[in-house]
């Protein structure tokens, strides 16, 4: 057996000079979105009212824009196309739901869902998530989906921007689903 001459290991202080650091790679795209989904079924359920529905308009919503979004988008525009994706979803959906044609729909429209009873076991649910978060969070949450006011409703009577609403409407919904009521 021969051995091969091996070139010394270079000095400690060479190798800190020649190492290559890699940096932590961007978030690919499509795992932004697939983060972004639970905020899109949320919207979705808010505006459809059955869970069965929301998880396949969802589902929809993922399957035309995931392989649409552009590599290197930021978070804040693959939202934003998401969020436009599921408002298409949803039109098409009331379309063939009240047989009228998208152009006929109206934001107002599909926002006037008959009211319905609900059960006192829900409503109390409700209340013990509301009741452990902050006052923000929880006075947010009330205006948004209980009392149905816009960004703009909610901004005007918090005496804050839509901007900041929209943030902090995000953020309570993850309070909210972290909240435990089995404890």
């Amino acid at each position: 057996m021969t051995s091969e001459a091996r070139p010394p290991d270079p000095a400690p202080e060479d190798a800190a000079q020649g190492q290559v650091v890699e940096l932590p790679a961007a978030p690919r795209v499509a795992d932004v979105a697939i983060d972004e989904l639970e905020m899109i079924y949320a919207f979705i359920y808010s505006r459809v009212g059955n869970r069965a529905d929301a998880e396949d308009l969802t589902q929809q919503v993922a399957m035309k824009a995931i392989p649409r979004l552009r590599q290197g988008a930021p978070a804040s525009a693959v939202r934003g196309y998401l969020f436009a994706t599921a408002r298409s979803v949803l039109g098409g959906f009331w379309s063939t739901r009240l047989g009228l044609s998208e152009s006929e729909l109206h934001e107002d429209l599909a926002m006037a869902m008959p009211q319905r009873g609900y059960s006192e076991e829900s409503v109390e649910r409700v209340r013990r998530v509301l009741e452990q978060l902050s006052d923000n969070y929880r006075r947010v949450l009330e205006l948004r989906f209980l009392h149905g006011y816009s960004l703009k409703e909610v901004a005007v009577e918090m005496r804050s921007t839509v901007g900041a609403v929209k943030v902090m409407q995000l953020r309570a919904l993850r309070a909210a689903a972290k909240v435990r009521l089995d404890e």
